[in-house]
């Protein structure tokens, strides 16, 4: 699936199912809510916090989509291409840091 794609099936999805979009700000409070999902399992998987057992089961994959979903509602609902905005980030990024990571020795 594309993005594009993706932002096509998510606005089919909240018209149906979801009803509507909510406004962006209860999106922006969801999105944060989901991206401190993927942290809590981030810290205690990969960091040094023990994870509880309760955690252990959790699926990664499906926290981060939940904040992929959340991200795309706000760009549906401020008319934001994340096709295109990607590709000027990825543009400026790559412009800006043509030789900043091959010069950083902490990255060898």
């Amino acid at each position: 699936m594309t993005i594009e794609e993706a932002q096509k099936t998510v606005d089919g999805w909240i018209k149906t199912v979801g009803v509507r979009y909510f406004n962006e700000l209860t999106n922006m409070a969801m999105l944060t809510e989901e991206v401190g999902e993927v942290a809590r399992i981030i810290a205690r998987r990969y960091g040094e916090q023990s994870e509880k057992e309760s955690d252990k089961n959790k699926d990664l994959g499906d926290e981060m989509a939940d904040v992929l979903f959340v991200l795309i509602c706000l760009a549906n609902q401020t008319g934001i291409n994340l096709t295109d905005a990607l590709q000027k980030n990825l543009d400026k990024k790559t412009k800006r840091d043509a030789t900043r990571h091959l010069n950083n020795e902490k990255l060898h």
